[in-house]
């Protein structure tokens, strides 16, 4: 599924109305390019779980930050990741497969390290203001959540198909 938005505002609707979808021990992976939009989404996502999401900050120099509201939400941003040690030494998989909701910027740098099952989301800069979310789920779980929430679609911002050209 692929969608389009063309605002910071749209982009954290996006998000917000994702959450609804999501509940406790899922993941959520975020990949795109520098100003793609991934902390933006997480606070749309914080937003939907019933976080402030002012709190939302990129948590760059400590790799993880926790917000909680209806769900705990799990934030990673792995930029300035240097191996999966980094990781390890604060017990992702504790979070990955805990009582939370995760959301992991950069999450192509630690493929190896996802579950098996996780909503893969990619974020590209189409111009200034546009950027286009490509979903993929990975498992049954995310592919019938992602139905339910494509399902809404009257209330998503504009449906995008790439061109193949």
């Amino acid at each position: 599924m692929y969608l389009t938005s063309a605002s910071v505002t749209q982009t954290e609707e996006i998000a917000c109305k994702l959450a609804k979808y999501l509940k406790t021990g899922d993941v959520v992976a975020l990949i795109g390019n520098l100003g793609s939009g991934k902390t933006v989404f997480v606070k749309g996502l914080a937003l939907g779980l019933g976080c402030h999401k002012q709190e939302v900050l990129s948590p760059t120099f400590v790799l993880m930050r926790q917000y909680k509201g209806k769900h705990l939400l799990y934030h990673f941003d792995l930029y300035r990741l240097k191996d999966i040690h980094q990781l390890e030494q604060i017990g992702y998989e504790e979070y990955f497969y805990g009582d939370g909701i995760t959301v992991i910027e950069w999450a192509d740098r630690v493929q190896g390290a996802l579950p098996k099952e996780y909503l893969r989301i990619e974020l590209e800069v189409k111009d200034a203001n546009r950027r286009l979310f490509r979903f993929i789920p990975k498992g049954k779980h995310y592919a019938d959540n992602l139905r339910q929430f494509e399902g809404k679609k009257n209330t998503l911002p504009k449906r995008h198909t790439p061109n193949t050209k």
